[in-house]
């Protein structure tokens, strides 16, 4: 009777992942070497998962362990002189702090003359400009409003004077949203702070809700418990068609923004308007919205007064526009938090992601797809993906020399010879997966740009 051969089973411990690699910057890092201790160890080269870069040069843990055993003596030692590089990290880092201090301190000594940055650059087109056009305009608003309102005592004057000072703190605040949201990633962000633009408008939102919309009902109902006599008002209707030909300008120009970019992104300006795709200029056009038909309530308001002598009327347009600026809060704040929750890209798009993986032949199913946008026309993709091993085993197999694996397997006799050979190309078809989902990740992102990170996991 024939006896069936079965392959001893290996015991996995802590010495077997020492045959893990490890980079050259982990391997410096980690165990105190210089590049010339890493000169005399093997080096493998491996597939890169960075986009920038095909391979790299890995070393073997072991190797790397050996080696700065024999550089520093002893485990004490290296341990020793972790500490001591640690403590002169946490030095240097004290040390540059506040060398950028003095160095901020300097500058605004001497003044800055650096060229113009790109966060400067910003404000010169898009939302940017919008947001710059809007803080000039609602600024000038905001001083002849107050004037205006100290001459006549006006309850709806005040409103507006309230309303145009909110406005102008909010858009700077958008102004400061912006600048940061272009922000290089770091280590510490490594998704950028494109959500700042998000913040900046939820933030804006809650202010219009406290400093607008609550000064002007509490001005206003003011004026209905404590009725008070109103001087002339000739000045306030000249400086309040000013203010409605300058916020109609400023309003003008944030539609004509969120048109382009509706129809840059393929959808319709109540869409794009709906779905907050442009915090910024979203609060431009809601503020500027809200500030003409302030200015129409306001205006209505105050001819009553003036037509029937009645000063009830006037506190009943700074209800008015108090109601309308916290109606605007309301919608931003809801806008804007779906957004920082995470809000999944349009249906569609997620179809036509989704259509691109599954028509691909070395995908089998797709499952868990999750597409999120991140903001600033930024999408991180994700998908459970179930692979087609014969395809992706054939994909293998399409670069390897025939001849030679049938001669690799007629010197196959024992058990062991078996492990060696599954071992050997079991590895490498297991390159060719991570090549497969390189790919993969490569060929979204280049048929759709808005798509930035991709996470494809393989089931």
């Amino acid at each position: 009777m024939p006896i069936k051969a079965v392959l001893k089973k290996r015991e996995y411990g802590p010495k077997y992942t020492q045959n893990n690699f490890i980079t050259g910057v982990r391997a410096m890092n980690e165990f105190c070497l210089k590049s010339s201790d890493l000169e005399q160890l093997r080096k493998i080269r491996r597939r890169s998962p960075h986009e920038d870069t095909e391979s790299f040069t890995v070393y073997l843990r072991s190797d790397v362990e050996a080696k700065s055993l024999e550089v520093w003596g002893s485990p004490e030692a290296l341990a020793r002189e972790k500490k001591l590089r640690k403590e002169a990290e946490i030095e240097y880092r004290e040390r540059l702090f506040r060398n950028q201090k003095i160095l901020r301190e300097y500058r605004d000594f001497l003044g800055n003359t650096k060229p113009r940055s790109r966060t400067a650059s910003i404000f010169l087109k898009g939302p940017g400009k919008v947001v710059m056009v809007a803080i000039c305009i609602n600024g000038l608003n905001c001083f002849f409003k107050f004037l205006a309102w100290i001459y006549t005592g006006s309850a709806s004057m005040f409103s507006e004077a309230i309303h145009s000072l909110s406005d102008t703190c909010n858009q700077a605040l958008l102004a400061l949203g912006i600048s940061k949201s272009v922000q290089t990633p770091d280590p510490t962000h490594p998704y950028g702070f494109s959500n700042m633009r998000y913040i900046a408008s939820l933030i804006s939102g809650v202010g219009i809700f406290m400093m607008g919309a609550g000064l002007s009902w509490y001005h206003g109902i003011m004026g209905l418990l404590n009725p008070q006599p109103i001087e002339s008002l000739l000045w306030a209707y000249c400086i309040l068609a000013g203010s409605l030909v300058s916020e109609g300008a400023t309003l003008l120009v944030a539609v004509n923004e969120l048109r382009r970019s509706a129809r840059a992104k393929g959808t319709s300006f109540y869409k794009y308007v709906m779905e907050s795709r442009d915090p910024s200029t979203n609060v431009i056009l809601l503020e500027d919205t809200a500030a003409v038909l302030g200015v129409t309530i306001a205006a209505t308001c105050m001819g009553l007064t003036s037509i029937t002598g009645n000063p009830v009327y006037d506190s009943l347009g700074s209800l008015g526009v108090g109601t309308l600026l916290g109606v605007v809060s309301a919608f931003l704040i809801y806008t804007n938090t779906e957004a920082l929750l995470g809000r999944s890209i349009q249906p569609e798009q997620v179809q036509r992601l989704t259509e691109l993986l599954e028509n691909d032949p070395s995908v089998r199913a797709i499952h868990d797809v999750k597409a999120t946008d991140l903001g600033l026309g930024k999408v991180r993709f994700k998908a459970e993906v179930d692979f087609d091993g014969r395809v992706v085993t054939r994909s293998y197999l399409e670069k390897q020399d025939f001849d030679q694996m049938l001669q690799e397997i007629q010197e196959v006799k024992t058990p062991e010879d078996l492990e060696t050979f599954m071992l050997k190309h079991g590895e490498n078809i297991i390159d060719t997966l991570g090549a497969e989902v390189d790919r993969l990740e490569k060929e979204l992102k280049k048929r759709n740009p808005e798509v930035r990170h991709v996470d494809l996991e393989i089931l």
